[in-house]
């Protein structure tokens, strides 16, 4: 356990007291003065005209002295004052997973049958995401989302209720309307270098051709090589030219070579469904999570102290004044 200030800024509170004194004015009050009977005749006769005094208090210094102390541990314990000790850390076996799904206006088609209705490949490739995120249990997810443009949706968490939240807010064309695969591996290189994982997996599911813009996919394949990051990618639907599906099966293959994993193809919910059962092979690491960092609030001591102070500053104004009233009668 260490002693720690979470709010130091409020000790730059301390002169507040003396800003206060100095720029406000002194406090006024009016007094009755004692008039004998011949007072009027005597200052007749001495040919002097009665004049307002001022009776200006003495300085208390053990009463301001007291209330500086009382200032003090007021801000002592706002500034929360606490016992710190050392995060416990707990053990987990977790793979991470980075999904980079295209969002692009094909993924709209209404050509996927899903419980015997008729869907869109965006809605039927999310509701499957969304069975295999209910399995992952201690796994991290995150989401990045692409089509002309790539984009974060959730860095990598192992929050999946707030992973499956955002699936449902997202929605074709959000983020154009072409394929910009290369951009998607670029950016995703970007989200685990700005991560901890040492298990660098990405799943690229797309239903199109690169759009040609920017980088080039081999060329950010390469990059994401040089990385330790292993891609599998996925395409949704049928092969370039049969049945009017639009997919770069060889492009997708040699990507996904080039990173050490895998092409799978997934022409409907069986076979995409047999794609996460392949990545549940992939070996889990060992991750050590903080779990709890045991903190004790010490704020309660300096404020008795404070309530200390203000009780023997009443009782010191208190011994003085009938002091005073003792020595006047």
């Amino acid at each position: 356990m260490h002693f720690e200030i979470a709010y130091k800024w409020v000790f730059f509170l301390l002169p507040l007291p003396i800003l206060v004194y100095a720029l406000l004015p002194s406090l006024r009050k009016r007094r009755l003065g004692l008039i004998i009977p011949s007072f009027l005749r005597a200052a007749n006769l001495s040919d002097q005209a009665p004049a307002r005094s001022a009776w200006i208090t003495r300085r208390n210094f053990p009463g301001w002295l007291i209330l500086i102390l009382c200032w003090v541990s007021l801000l002592a314990a706002a500034s929360s004052p606490r016992l710190v000790g050392e995060p416990e850390k707990k053990t987990k076996l977790v793979r991470s997973f980075l999904i980079a799904a295209d969002i692009s206006f094909s993924m709209a088609e209404r050509d996927w049958v899903v419980d015997g209705k008729r869907t869109t490949r965006w809605e039927a490739v999310r509701s499957i995401m969304k069975d295999f995120i209910k399995e992952r249990k201690s796994d991290q997810m995150g989401l990045v989302m692409f089509a002309t443009h790539a984009y974060l949706q959730a860095p990598l968490t192992d929050d999946l209720t707030t992973i499956n939240w955002l699936l449902d807010e997202t929605e074709v064309g959000m983020a154009g309307q072409m394929t910009s695969i290369g951009e998607a591996i670029g950016f995703s290189i970007k989200v685990f270098r700005d991560d901890t994982v040492k298990q660098k997996v990405m799943l690229l599911l797309t239903d199109g051709v690169d759009s040609g813009n920017d980088i080039a996919p081999l060329d950010a394949a390469q990059a994401a090589r040089k990385d330790s990051i292993v891609i599998y990618t996925l395409g949704i639907g049928k092969a370039q030219g049969s049945g009017g599906y639009n997919i770069d099966e060889k492009g997708l293959t040699e990507l996904a070579s080039i990173t050490g994993g895998k092409y799978f193809n997934a022409m409907n919910e069986g076979e995409l469904k047999n794609v996460y059962a392949e990545l549940n092979k992939l070996e889990p690491i060992e991750f050590e999570d903080e779990q709890y960092k045991p903190v004790e609030l010490l704020y309660y001591y300096p404020l008795l102290a404070a309530v200390a102070f203000g009780l023997v500053f009443h009782l010191i104004n208190g011994v003085v004044h009938l002091f005073r009233r003792t020595a006047i009668g």
